[in-house]
C-alpha cells in the first residue's frame, strides 16, 4: 500500500525498496524465532519461506521499475538533443 501512494516514479522505487528490507528484516526475526520456539517450527519454516519470496518480488519490481526510470531519463534526453 505504502509503493501505491508514491507520489513519483522516484519515490516508488524508495518505497519498493524499503518492502524488500522489511521482508528482510522479517525473516531474520523469524530465523530467531526458530529457536525460541522450536515447536513452531513448521510455522515459522513456512513463513520465512514466504518472506524469502516476498523479498525477491520486491527486488524483481526495484530493478524493473529502476531500469525503466533510466530507460525514460534517457528517452527524454534524447527529445531534448533534438
Amino acid at each position: 500500500m505504502e509503493a501505491n501512494g508514491a507520489v513519483s516514479k522516484k519515490d516508488f522505487i524508495n518505497k519498493i525498496s524499503l518492502c524488500k528490507k522489511e521482508a528482510q528484516e522479517t525473516r531474520h526475526w523469524l530465523k530467531m524465532f526458530e529457536e525460541c520456539f522450536p515447536e513452531k517450527l513448521n510455522i515459522i519454516k513456512e513463513l520465512s519461506q514466504e518472506s524469502h519470496e516476498l523479498s525477491l518480488i520486491f527486488q524483481k519490481i526495484f530493478s524493473t521499475a529502476k531500469n525503466n526510470l533510466q530507460i525514460e531519463k534517457f528517452d527524454h534526453s534524447l527529445k531534448i538533443d533534438k
